[in-house]
């Protein structure tokens, strides 16, 4: 079973790109809290597809508030003729945790969009 399920704070603001094939990606970064310590954080990259990439796009900004469930994925690449491996998480479900009226990010009035399946 692969399945990971996280709430966190955006460090920065999500990125919105578009594949050759005009699929929508969208990546953004979760600073996760440990548990038993508030000055100890565990940093985690976030991947969504079409929909949910354009709704993450849309409504959230560096410090919301989220949850997400979905699963680990690593892949390896080659950066200066050294292989090196990473890990991220293809977020299948994403909401946005932050109160309506949080001057932080706009709350939108929708339900949480399911991930749609992955381009390959």
């Amino acid at each position: 079973m692969n399945k990971i399920y996280l709430i966190g704070r955006l460090v920065a603001d999500p990125e919105l790109s578009t594949t050759s094939s005009g699929i929508n990606s969208c990546r953004f970064r979760i600073a996760v809290t440990r548990p038993h310590s508030k000055d100890e954080s565990d940093f985690f990259t976030i991947q969504t597809w079409r929909g949910l990439a354009d709704n993450c796009s849309k409504y959230l900004k560096k410090g919301s508030l989220c949850s997400v469930c979905g699963y680990l994925q690593n892949y390896s690449f080659e950066k200066n003729g050294e292989k090196r491996t990473t890990t991220q998480i293809i977020a299948e479900e994403v909401e946005f945790l932050n109160p309506a009226n949080s001057k932080k990010t706009a709350q939108p009035e929708l339900t949480p969009v399911q991930g749609d399946s992955l381009p390959f």
